[in-house]
């Protein structure tokens, strides 16, 4: 009966220590909270460049995966076991990420997506700054979206705390960069431990008197569609609004979602079907949708990659309004070596 006792005490104490740990993580999670305005201006210049209103620009958008989802890496997120890249191999995506852009730096404007600077999951290497010291004559905005000091999940080795967000780097001075909140959360208490998403908007004056609108955007992954339909109505009546006012607009970056009436030519790669697109009429059809239709942007990271048999799709792409034209578009077939994204370059004219 003694030893009964003193197994139910035991039991007694491990429930109300387990009970108050998760109640005193709660509670420090709900001071700690991170909480965005709708609106928040960045960066101001009293002398932004002023660009000319027939202008033919560059642009690159890339998810770079916080350096930790490279080919070997399965995610448990989206149904893979692993958590985190060795140490080593994060410091060598990080190394070739920056490379990549480096040999690239003559691009106008780089948007970046998942871009850490200080997260268990990167080892709190600040990927920001070693960014900037590959594209000096880029002049870079950063905007969060991902501030938790502690992701419990999965229970046997924690994410841990993330600090994360997206990224423009451009080579003229913008008037201004605002970060613009997503409206739509997955409520009490997952949404004390997940992303607040937004968008990037850097204004550019024009010689005409009108403005270049860039918008750099990481949509909703995980929910079922209610958010992600709430994310793209705000963004379309913001792009519209800017249109409306002779604007002229590019959105790019990753959607998390198809382009309308998307259409793969993929050669050797698995296209995965199951991927949300957006609706054919999201946009008057003056809008352009820019993508590389032959090459895969995205793999599924629910096993490490294998041409074979990993699922790919398109999610990130670029949106023009319909006072612009693009002479190209195409996405940089790297086989998914340092990121589960590739990168896409456009070229794009103002008319």
């Amino acid at each position: 009966m003694k030893i009964l006792k003193k197994i139910l005490k035991l039991l007694l104490i491990l429930i109300i220590v387990v009970v108050g740990g998760f109640i005193g993580l709660i509670v420090y999670a709900l001071i700690t909270d991170y909480k965005p305005k709708e609106k928040e201006i960045i960066f101001q210049s009293e002398k932004p460049s002023k660009l000319n209103d027939s202008l033919s620009i560059t642009l690159l958008t890339w998810n770079i995966g916080y350096a930790g989802l490279d080919k070997e890496m399965d995610f448990f997120f989206d149904g893979g076991t692993r958590v985190i890249t060795p140490v080593t191999k994060c410091r060598e995506n990080l190394r070739e990420i920056g490379k990549f852009l480096k040999n690239n730096d003559s691009i106008d404007f780089i948007f970046l997506q998942e871009v850490d600077r200080g997260s268990k999951r990167s080892y709190h290497l600040d990927e920001y700054d070693s960014i900037l010291s590959r594209v000096k004559d880029h002049s870079p905005v950063f905007a969060k979206n991902y501030d938790v000091f502690f992701v419990p999940k999965p229970i046997s080795n924690p994410m841990g705390k993330v600090l994360s967000g997206i990224a423009t780097f451009s080579k003229y001075t913008p008037a201004s960069s605002t970060r613009y909140a997503f409206p739509g959360d997955f409520g009490f208490p997952t949404q004390l431990f997940w992303l607040d998403r937004c968008f990037l908007v850097n204004r550019y004056p024009l010689t005409n008197g009108k403005e270049l609108v860039l918008i750099n955007t990481h949509n909703e992954a995980f929910d079922e569609g209610d958010i992600r339909k709430a994310q793209m109505e705000y963004l379309k009546g913001f792009i519209l609004n800017e249109y409306r006012i002779g604007n002229f607009v590019i959105a790019g970056g990753d959607w998390n979602q198809c382009p309308p009436d998307f259409k793969p030519a993929f050669q050797g790669d698995r296209v995965n079907t199951s991927q949300m697109v957006m609706q054919s009429d999201y946009l008057p059809s003056e809008w352009k949708w820019a993508y590389d239709s032959t090459t895969p942007s995205n793999r599924t990271v629910v096993a490490a990659y294998d041409p074979s048999t990993t699922t790919t799709t398109v999610i990130d792409f670029f949106l023009l309004s319909p006072n612009t034209e693009y002479d190209y578009v195409k996405c940089s077939r790297l086989g998914f070596t340092n990121s589960d994204h590739n990168p896409v370059i456009i070229r794009v004219k103002l008319k």
